[in-house]
């Protein structure tokens, strides 16, 4: 069992545009498909309503990290929490990081999330197979969404 999901994706878009669709929250929740509460904060909880059908009684929630200008956007977050009955806090999170890099065409985005050697045994597989395609369709979305508007 794998500890880390990786993405790389080389996006036809400037650094300063994959930073704005990761880290302005209204961009984020258009192509991530949440509705959040708020401006992401370093330090702070962020919270919303997952949109995306199927998972809208899913309350999304995540603690905001490191916020680096065009370099690091990363997060803490309870992989694959979607059941509203069980209360995932005691879990150690996982942590999200999206590093960006210019390239000659637009930006490298490489997503990881690690930790799931973390991830409480009886979840940690379906934990990692859902996030792992999760992400995958979530690359697809931030590409459509940076090259389709300025």
């Amino acid at each position: 069992m794998k500890d880390r999901i990786e993405k790389r994706l080389e996006l036809k878009a400037p650094p300063a545009r994959v930073w704005r669709a990761l880290t302005d929250h209204r961009e984020f929740g258009t192509w991530f498909r949440v509705k959040l509460d708020g401006p992401f904060v370093p330090g702070q909880p962020a919270e919303g309503q997952i949109t995306h059908p199927g998972y809208e009684h899913v309350r999304w929630k995540a603690v905001v990290q490191k916020m680096e200008p065009e370099r690091l956007f990363s997060f803490t977050w309870h992989p694959y929490a979607i059941d509203p009955a069980v209360d995932y806090s005691a879990e150690t999170p996982t942590l999200v990081e999206f590093r960006l890099e210019p390239i000659a065409d637009g930006t490298l985005l490489v997503l990881t999330e690690s930790g799931f050697d973390r991830v409480p045994a009886g979840r940690r597989a379906e934990a990692f197979r859902m996030n792992d395609g999760g992400w995958s369709a979530q690359m697809q979305n931030i590409t459509d969404h940076v090259t389709q508007r300025g």
